[in-house]
């Protein structure tokens, strides 16, 4: 129970119920509207369980009648009441089959009129909403989705504790690493022209918990990458962070699958089954063309290279020369696929770096409209028929490019665009896998030299170490990703606990052993010290928040986002600083005019 000047609150509003009929109950809340009828006055108050009803009538006190014939929209209100069965029930309240008769009514704070309504069906534009988030965060929508994420993290604290997680803080302000994103820096005062950085990660400081013995760590843990934004990214997020020690691959992914399973169960009553699938990398990409396959849906990529390796038709043949032909099978889509709609998705496959799309639209009479068949011979027709199952209906859509990761990748894109639009996923499941054996390098063409597809301290395959120097195209990662719906989840790996293998590690990605121990000194040097094997992984809780509610952005689940340029609109972040300031950090600021 809690007091405000005299007035106790004793429930919330929509706690409320008919079990509590004839007692006299103390509610606070916000107005969600107030319906004057004359002789009657009716006011719904919500707090962030919900609305009651307030009713007032002309046997009330003239003095609360008043005050609550002047009541508007967000006004704050302490009411005590006695708890009566309503005449007209609302059944679309849970309480609906209740009001408070008002006996005391205190205004404690009256308010202007919002720029738009406080309600789940309120149509208004999300950069108003989010100039006013204090406002939208009202809305029983958001707030039930910031309610759910502190169960998320409270059972996520819950689980790993129970399996002797210890949770501990690590450094915001660290060195810098560049190596992936881009950091945000921080200029130091103290210490003038230099500066720390914000953690992308706690990956050095959990590595370093398990050389200090503590065998189990957790953390929910605030990260920073300056990078563009998408739907499912922000400059700052939060992710569930752990560490392990004396594992391998099936420990970690044990332990995280039991706590998926024990979330789901907690928060959405629903039993996901385990142990999860799981598919290599290569796999992937040959089935899916993603590394973080939905598989909500069939479709899947089908490697046309054995049927058409004898093939003349220069766009295939070329291709086949030094990457392959993908296609998939659009099934009973072809009155849905017109021409005109194919030309679309070409356009779509070109901004995944694809040259073209090829099409075959077999209508239900047997007459087949192609882009490609007249090319090939009446086998090689019957062959790619026979391998995408074709059948009249059907609409047949491949990629060549001389890039085999093109070709897969675009076309794994084209999949889950056709999915999409014409209705092929199942939006209720909830389909989990592991993808494993990552590469362990990517070429940067950018930067002319390869770098670490996941983070400098994923171990190899011990039968891949060899190929570090050898041939780093084709060296396998001890990483793993949770994938969920076409979404990665989290990811992590079995680290490095060799100091020969690290530095090996550090000189395969271009770094001299001056720059590794510039930027990793510390670490090199607690390697030397006792390395206990470890591996971990980390989940990005807004983006688990996001999926588990079946959201599109996970602007949705977050109380204070960013927008699209990382700015924040409700707070106008980020602004410039008093000159004052900056010459106490010897920092000058240079701006293109233009």
């Amino acid at each position: 129970m809690e007091t405000i000047h005299g007035f106790a609150r004793t429930d919330y509003c929509g706690e409320v119920t008919s079990a509590q009929l004839g007692q006299t109950v103390g509610v606070c809340g916000f107005v969600q509207k107030q319906r004057d009828l004359g002789n009657l006055i009716f006011i719904d108050l919500r707090d962030r369980t919900g609305i009651v009803q307030l009713a007032f009538d002309d046997s009330t006190d003239r003095t609360i009648f008043d005050k609550a014939f002047t009541a508007r929209a967000e006004y704050v209100l302490a009411v005590r009441g006695t708890v009566r069965e309503r005449e007209s029930k609302n059944p679309d309240l849970k309480n609906g089959d209740i009001e408070l008769y008002v006996t005391e009514l205190r205004v404690l704070s009256k308010a202007k009129t919002p720029p738009f309504e406080i309600s789940d069906k309120v149509q208004v534009n999300d950069e108003l909403r989010l100039r006013y988030r204090y406002l939208d965060l009202r809305r029983s929508e958001l707030q039930q989705t910031i309610l759910l994420r502190h169960r998320i993290v409270k059972a996520a604290r819950d689980y790993y504790d129970r399996h002797r997680f210890v949770e501990i803080e690590t450094p915001i302000l660290i060195k810098s690493t560049p190596e992936g994103a881009r950091d945000y820096l921080v200029p130091s005062r103290v210490n003038k022209g230099k500066f720390y950085a914000l953690p992308q990660s706690p990956q050095m400081y959990k590595q370093l918990l398990m050389l200090a013995g503590f065998d189990r760590y957790m953390q929910i843990a605030k990260c920073f990458r300056d990078e563009d934004l998408r739907a499912d990214r922000q400059p700052e997020f939060t992710q569930i962070d752990l560490e392990m020690s004396f594992v391998e691959e099936d420990d970690v992914m044990a332990v995280n699958e039991g706590f998926i399973k024990y979330l789901f169960k907690e928060v959405l009553d629903i039993d996901v089954p385990t142990p999860f699938a799981r598919l290599p990398y290569r796999e992937a990409m040959a089935r899916y063309g993603s590394d973080k396959p939905d598989t909500r849906f069939g479709m899947e990529l089908c490697d046309l290279s054995a049927v058409l390796k004898d093939s003349t038709f220069q766009v295939f043949s070329g291709a086949l020369a030094t990457g392959t032909v993908v296609g998939i099978n659009a099934k009973g889509l072809y009155s849905e696929l017109s021409r005109k709609k194919i030309d679309k998705l070409v356009d779509f496959v070109k901004t995944y770096r694809a040259k073209g799309l090829a099409y075959s639209r077999l209508a239900p009479d047997g007459t087949v409209a192609s882009s490609f068949e007249k090319f090939l011979t009446e086998k090689e027709v019957a062959d790619l028929h026979a391998a995408l199952g074709a059948e009249p209906g059907d609409v047949l859509l491949i990629v060549a490019d001389g890039d085999t990761a093109t070709a897969q990748t675009a076309l794994g894109a084209l999949r889950c665009e056709v999915a999409g639009q014409y209705g092929l996923i199942d939006e209720s499941a909830y389909n989990f896998l592991w993808v494993t054996e990552f590469p362990l390098f990517e070429y940067s063409e950018e930067e002319g030299r390869y770098t670490a597809m996941h983070h400098p301290f994923t171990a190899p395959f011990y039968e891949d170490v060899a190929l570090i120097e050898q041939d780093p195209g084709r060296a396998r990662a001890r990483a793993y990703d949770m994938v969920l719906n076409g979404c990665e989840l989290g990811g992590g790996s079995i680290r490095i606990s060799d100091p020969d293998i690290q530095e090996r590690m550090f000189e395969a990605l271009g770094f001299t052993p001056e720059q590794a121990k510039e930027r990793f000194g510390f670490l090199l040097e607690a390697f030397q010290y006792g390395v206990p094997p470890h591996g971990g992984m980390a989940y990005g809780l807004d983006r688990l928040v996001m999926l588990m509610l079946h959201r599109s952005s996970i602007r949705d689940v977050i109380a204070f986002p960013k927008v699209q340029n990382a700015s924040e609109l409700m707070s106008g972040c980020p602004a410039q600083v008093d000159k004052a300031q900056l010459d106490e950090l010897a920092i000058a600021t240079v701006l293109d005019e233009a």
